[in-house]
């Protein structure tokens, strides 16, 4: 794909696959709102590889200061150690260049990097803390990436908007005043304004699918276990995850493979062996078996996202690969399960700043947090069963007809901000569930799920479809990603 995003540090040696990220900002190709992954196929300047990381990241600066003001991508901008980092790659021999060498990235504000304030969203600016640096953003800098800082967030990763009294609603780089999707929305939307080449977003009900399919960039959650959580911010210990964000396929799968494996200081941590994500990306999907739910992720449905997973379907089947309807089991069960699970753990985890400090958070977040004290012990544990015997069931009646399942990302193309925040707390929070049914449940399942872009609205605003593969089979899930994203011009 020779797209916006393939190679910005043109300076590596071949294999090695970072974005063409600055190119395409220099040759014009990019306007100052979203960059399409594939807005430019021309080659990169002349005088790019001659340029210094300190160069390059002025520029990205620079157009983060000039965007970010009514954007809200980011919360902390971290110019000083950014341009510390600079030169410190500046000074590496080409040899010893990690594969994302000088490619600037960004953090969802609920990973700790000492040194910044942690404020998940919150008007508390050093919200959480850890004993050390978030295990992911250890690895991508140590791969060679800068990290710019912090990135805006729904309040306490709760909520599937993009809204945040504190720092500004994070604005949706497609259509000004429409969501950018919750909670990771600074993340989607720093990536989608081509200020960063990729993010560290979380999941715990799709908080990186949403914003992905607002915005109109790749988003994956990982299988459960694939990714550290540690140094970051649990709002449920139990569904949280951390993936990529980013405009490509092919550059979540290159992230990926440095933010995987296990980690000593997150003990759910898979030791399963990360394989070469990028290896067999381009082999295509011939032979794959792709599942259509024909009973469930079909209600409802806005006719443009109907119409765009039919296209994107009927693409996967030109590609290779066998396209079968299938009935798979409801979803309303393991929904019902994770969301007497996640508010459990969400109080516990956050209940002594509701009960401390209550008029430090919005009134949506302390509805949320409050639901958490009617829960039972005996409702949790019984969920947690319940969660554990749907997952069984799901993989058995799923899996044993497909190698992959297709899903609508959300029901919808992204809402405004006006008509997804009116009301009360209850309405937003009824709203947010609506939104975001058809990413909830993996969740609770701990799929790994890759949601991309398959189209845009009448209106414009990206629509996105949801690739569902097996347990620790994330191969499969961008191979199959990376082949419709090759194919199409989304």
């Amino acid at each position: 794909m020779a797209g916006a995003i393939e190679r910005w540090a043109v300076d590596l040696p071949p294999g090695e696959e970072p974005a063409r990220f600055l190119a395409a900002l220099e040759g014009g190709a990019v306007p100052d709102a979203a960059v399409p992954a594939r807005a430019a196929s021309a080659p990169p300047p002349a005088d790019l590889e001659a340029r210094s990381v300190v160069a390059r990241l002025d520029e990205m600066l620079e157009r983060i200061a000039r965007l970010n003001p009514s954007l809200h991508a980011f919360i902390t901008v971290d110019d000083e150690g950014a341009r510390r980092r600079a030169g410190q790659l500046d000074a590496v021999p080409r040899r010893r260049r990690g594969p994302l060498h000088g490619l600037p990235i960004a953090v969802k504000d609920l990973c700790h990097v000492p040194g910044l304030p942690t404020t998940c969203g919150t008007k508390i600016p050093h919200y959480f803390t850890a004993a050390a640096e978030c295990t992911v953003v250890t690895r991508l800098v140590a791969a060679g990436a800068i990290n710019l800082g912090k990135l805006n967030m729904v309040e306490l990763a709760l909520g599937a908007f993009g809204d945040n009294e504190n720092y500004g609603h994070v604005d949706n780089p497609w259509k000004s005043g429409h969501s950018a999707g919750g909670s990771s929305s600074g993340s989607a939307a720093a990536v989608s304004a081509g200020l960063v080449f990729g993010a560290v977003g979380s999941d715990t009900g799709g908080s990186i699918r949403l914003p992905a399919a607002c915005c109109g960039i790749v988003g994956l959650k990982p299988t459960y276990g694939r990714v550290s959580r540690a140094g970051a911010m649990p709002l449920s210990w139990s569904l949280d995850h951390l993936g990529p964000m980013t405009r490509t396929v092919r550059d979540a799968a290159l992230l990926l493979g440095i933010m995987a494996g296990h980690d000593p200081r997150d003990p759910t941590s898979s030791h399963r062996p990360v394989p070469d994500y990028l290896a067999g990306i381009e082999s295509g999907i011939a032979g794959l078996r792709i599942g259509r739910p024909e009973n469930h992720y079909v209600e409802g449905l806005d006719r443009d996202v109907e119409i765009a997973l039919d296209r994107a379907l009927a693409e996967l089947a030109r590609l290779g690969a066998t396209v079968t309807r299938l009935r798979v089991p409801d979803p309303q069960p393991i929904t019902d399960a994770t969301t007497i699970i996640g508010r459990a753990e969400s109080l516990v985890l956050h209940g002594a700043i509701l009960r401390d400090r209550p008029d430090d958070l919005q009134p949506f977040t302390r509805e949320r947090l409050a639901m958490g004290g009617s829960i039972p012990a005996y409702d949790y544990l019984q969920a947690c069963r319940l969660r554990a015997r749907l997952t069984r069931e799901f993989l058995r009646e799923v899996f044993a007809e497909v190698d992959l399942l297709v899903v609508p990302t959300t029901p919808e193309p992204a809402p405004s901000l006006i008509a997804a925040l009116a009301g009360g707390p209850g309405e937003i929070l009824q709203r947010s569930m609506r939104f975001a049914r058809f990413t909830r449940p993996f969740n609770g399942l701990g799929l790994p799920v890759l949601a991309l872009p398959c189209g845009f609205s009448r209106e414009d605003l990206p629509l996105s479809m949801s690739i569902v593969g097996r347990p620790f089979d994330e191969t499969t899930v961008l191979r199959a990603g990376y082949a419709y994203q090759q194919a199409t011009q989304w």
